[in-house]
């Protein structure tokens, strides 16, 4: 299966204008998350998509490869889209990379790779299970369940399930929650689908973009994964990072 690797990286942000190019320990943060991203395994290739020159530019100047794509795309999804048929080679599936988590595991990326093997899986994505109560309750992150076969069935903001008559205090002590991890991978005909749907009330009401998927009948797989991921939201997050080198 010839898989290709996708990293959207857009230079406007609300919260942290020039993400993509902040330096972390003498290398940009897309260089950073390329190279992570180059040492998974079943990877085919690598390629960022972005909507400004100043990435491209630095992604050219360390030997990557990169794609302009439209600066208006309103997700990742179709920003990953148009890097595929920009990049003009035939690929079997597509995962989307998170272009602001320069330590991304490539044993991750593997993973997602290897459910995608199976026919069965048009889309697949990874869980971890929750050891905290502040990231809980924390409406930032975001809360999967899954059936016995090991797809999605919901994905939200609020804790899933509601314990019932329970102590919220004493939740992770009655229950195993997972939260989710924000990398995706899709069979290539299944992204060219779900890249034309509109946006379901379901997206709209959680502002998650995979309820669309579930709401219009796509199975998405879970792969549970023991390794954190971190991604830099803010200029804050970059004073957490210190202890990771």
């Amino acid at each position: 299966m010839r898989i290709l690797s996708v990293i959207p990286a857009r230079y406007a942000s609300v919260r942290f204008p020039g993400k993509p190019l902040i330096m972390i320990q003498g290398k940009t943060m897309i260089q950073r998350v390329y190279e992570q991203v180059l040492q998974a395994r079943m990877i085919s290739e690598v390629v960022v998509a972005t909507d400004d020159e100043r990435i491209l530019n630095e992604v050219s100047s360390f030997g990557g490869k990169a794609v302009l794509t439209n600066p208006n795309h309103p997700s990742g999804t179709d920003r990953c889209l148009e890097a595929c048929n920009t990049f003009g080679e035939s690929f079997d599936a597509v995962i989307n990379i998170q272009g602001d988590e320069p330590f991304i595991d490539p044993a991750q990326i593997d993973q997602l790779a290897e459910l995608l093997n199976s026919p069965l899986v048009p889309i697949a994505t990874l869980a971890k299970k929750i050891t905290s109560g502040d990231e809980l309750f924390d409406a930032n992150v975001v809360k999967v369940i899954f059936d016995f076969n090991g797809y999605a069935i919901y994905f939200s903001r609020n804790p899933l399930p509601f314990l019932r008559g329970v102590d919220q205090a004493e939740w992770l002590q009655k229950f195993d929650f997972y939260k989710h991890i924000g990398l995706y991978g899709y069979h290539i005909d299944t992204l060219r689908e779900i890249t034309h749907i509109p946006q379901s009330r379901l997206e709209k009401a959680e502002s998650l973009e995979q309820l669309r998927w579930l709401e219009n009948g796509y199975s998405i797989a879970v792969g549970i994964t023991e390794k954190e991921s971190f991604g830099i939201d803010s200029p804050e997050d970059l004073k957490k990072i210190a202890n990771l080198f």
